[in-house]
């Protein structure tokens, strides 16, 4: 049975237990303490080299990390991958963007939001990352307003990697209402049947104040 090494406040991880959960893949859950540094032991890094989350070890003990090659890898054969070889391409266009201009700018400002980390950081930082989140929500508005799904007509992992931490803005203190094309968008992606709604907040775990 396939392992997912999880840390259940991240989104990173809910994109992977969202596809599984689509897919009725049967996994087990290894929880990793990245607080308190189970992410650096040498034991760990054989599963991912960078000790974050998420991770998953297959049945033959070969490990896979990166949340969105983890997600391109499981949705081979599936309806959330096309198979076409330029349909691919264009989910694999916006799994990149996501990890460019999404996840590190809105990831990163909702994870020091939420752990009460934001005071700590450069006031120049923060407003960098809220100008290039803002960007980001913008070109989305835009590619909303012309198609129901990221990579085309279909619900597809592109939209999966995309909600993990776009629909998740407001927790990082940005307001969503100009964009109405996105929130349309979100609302699509929360209808596909097997949607997980539940999020699990920072505060499950007491040592989600430490730094990494």
């Amino acid at each position: 049975m396939l392992t997912l090494y999880d840390y259940l406040p991240s989104q990173n991880g809910w994109k992977i237990r969202q596809l599984l959960q689509h897919l009725q893949r049967p996994y087990r859950t290894r929880i990793v303490s990245i607080f308190e540094g189970e992410g650096r032991r040498d034991d760990y890094h054989r599963i991912n080299p960078t000790g974050a989350v998420p991770a998953i070890e297959l049945e033959d003990g070969r490990a896979l990390a990166e949340s969105n090659a983890i997600l391109d890898y499981l949705a081979q054969g599936s309806p959330y991958l096309p198979g076409d070889a330029f349909a691919q391409a264009k989910v694999r266009q916006w799994l990149s963007f996501e990890q460019q201009y999404v996840e590190p700018v809105i990831g990163s400002l909702r994870y020091w939001t939420l752990t009460g980390k934001l005071p700590q950081r450069h006031p120049a930082l923060i407003d960098a990352k809220r100008g290039a989140a803002l960007r980001a929500l913008k070109i989305l508005e835009s590619e909303f307003a012309l198609r129901p799904f990221a990579a085309g007509e279909d619900y597809t992992i592109a939209d999966i990697a995309l909600y993990a931490y776009a629909s998740r803005a407001e927790d990082a203190g940005i307001e969503l209402a100009p964009y109405p094309q996105f929130r349309a968008w979100v609302d699509r992606v929360q209808s596909q049947p097997g949607h997980l709604a539940q999020r699990y907040p920072y505060e499950i775990d007491p040592h989600s104040s430490k730094e990494l």
